[in-house]
């Protein structure tokens, strides 16, 4: 009986060796590229990989560490999104009514006919005035610390342009929406509410909603890279994070969203009913969920279902995977555009998988 078992300890170890020694060899030839960042894989809530190299910081040549914090932009919508959840399971919100049900003061034409699963699915209809040119683009982020409720009537009050919930448009301003929401049905700031409700029970120390005057200790910078180079790389253009609130205002590091990973898909912060609705794909509006997009994927040999989120803005680069019939997570984050963090999310998967 001893045996059998020290054969099958070592049978674990050795597939376990190999596994991180394919996924080495993938980050490694990412690196030589010039990846910048870090790469974690856990399964079942445990850090089977975890690796940081590069710069976070070039001005004073400061390296990536455990210490690091990232920025993670969009990935900051499955936040928005849980938190909507756990008020759905409350029965403080319902996915069908509208806008105006829970923000009576907006003034949009989306108040009584957009609803909050067409906010949380992108499918609100509204022209986004903040994403509709560069000069735009640069005066709803780039110009000015707008106060919410400026921005909201500046840039997510427009006309519909498509009947709700017939066409995805991915946007922040849903998303952006759905925080104010978020604030009126608690009567608290967004940023309160993330910390009692997400951060503080899961103890999520290196997490919070940043502000372009703060000072975050060991927080990265953001490069850009020159035609393509991966070496030429200049600080990006400077923008009011302010302004991506709860579509994008998060930062973080890999093991703290490794403890968010956990509590979504162990149903630790609302119940598996609640995680199974979130999590429920919408195949006409291209899979896209609640925060996420899910849909069947095939490695090689291995099928399995494929759980995404990815975040980008100014250099910054997040990617969150998990594989729920697997129990695997996966998470890639950078602050350099010299490596595309989709392809290489698929050679890490790939590899660990052994396909």
């Amino acid at each position: 009986m001893k045996t059998v078992f020290l054969i099958i300890c070592l049978f674990i170890i050795n597939t376990s060796f190999a596994q991180v020694k394919r996924v080495d060899r993938v980050v490694d030839s990412c690196i030589k590229k010039n990846f910048n960042g870090a790469v974690l894989i856990a399964k079942n809530g445990k850090i089977e990989y975890l690796k940081y190299t590069g710069i976070a910081n070039r001005h004073y040549n400061i390296k990536y560490s455990n210490q690091t914090i990232f920025h993670l932009f969009s990935v900051t919508k499955t936040f928005t999104a849980a938190l909507i959840m756990q008020l759905v399971e409350q029965n403080k919100v319902n996915l069908d009514s509208t806008i105006s049900t829970y923000y009576p003061d907006y003034k949009g034409e989306a108040a009584k006919k957009v609803t909050i699963r067409n906010l949380l699915t992108y499918t609100s209809g509204m022209f986004h005035k903040d994403l509709s040119n560069r000069e735009m683009l640069l005066e709803a982020y780039s110009n000015d610390a707008w106060p919410l409720d400026t921005f909201i009537t500046r840039y997510v009050s427009e006309k519909l342009i498509d009947t709700p919930g017939t066409k995805f448009n991915y946007n922040n301003g849903d998303y952006i929406l759905l925080g104010k929401i978020i604030e009126n049905v608690y009567h608290k700031p967004y940023e309160q509410v993330l910390k009692e409700k997400i951060l503080i029970p899961l103890k999520m120390n290196h997490t919070g909603l940043l502000h372009h005057e703060d000072i975050i200790k060991n927080i990265d910078e953001g490069y850009s890279n020159q035609d393509g180079s991966t070496t030429v790389l200049y600080s990006s253009t400077n923008y009011y994070i302010d302004n991506y609130y709860s579509a994008g205002g998060i930062y973080s590091t890999p093991t703290d969203l490794l403890k968010f990973d956990q509590a979504i898909f162990n149903h630790t912060i609302f119940k598996k009913k609640t995680a199974d609705l979130m999590l429920t794909s919408y195949p006409k509006l291209g899979d896209v969920a609640f925060g996420f997009w899910v849909y069947p994927k095939k490695f090689g040999k291995v099928n399995t279902i494929f759980v995404e989120r990815q975040g980008t803005g100014y250099g910054h680069h997040s990617n969150w995977i998990h594989l729920t019939d697997k129990g695997l997570t996966f998470i890639l984050l950078s602050n350099t555009d010299t490596v595309d963090l989709n392809k290489m999310r698929m050679r890490v998967i790939a590899a660990y998988l052994g396909q």
